[in-house]
């Protein structure tokens, strides 16, 4: 009995991590959008250097989201 309520807890941790993990990457995905939308609006107007500021903007979120993108070993 008390094998199955580990297993069952396990589980259950596992599947709180795996939603938590969903909803970063989901988050970063969001963020991601907005920045590029953002630059394609701005590319529209004409406006090149805020375009360009919202790419590297863009870039900053990938390089400072490591962990989301490819997960640390620290985490594994």
């Amino acid at each position: 009995m008390m094998a199955k309520d580990r297993t069952r807890h396990n589980s259950t941790a596992e599947l709180a991590s795996l939603v938590t993990e969903l909803e970063k990457a989901e988050a970063y995905e969001q963020k991601l959008r907005q920045l590029i939308s953002e630059a394609r609006d701005q590319l529209a107007a004409g406006n090149t250097a805020i375009a360009l500021s919202l790419l590297n903007a863009a870039l900053s979120e990938i390089d400072a989201a490591t962990d989301v993108v490819a997960p640390s070993s620290e985490k594994a």
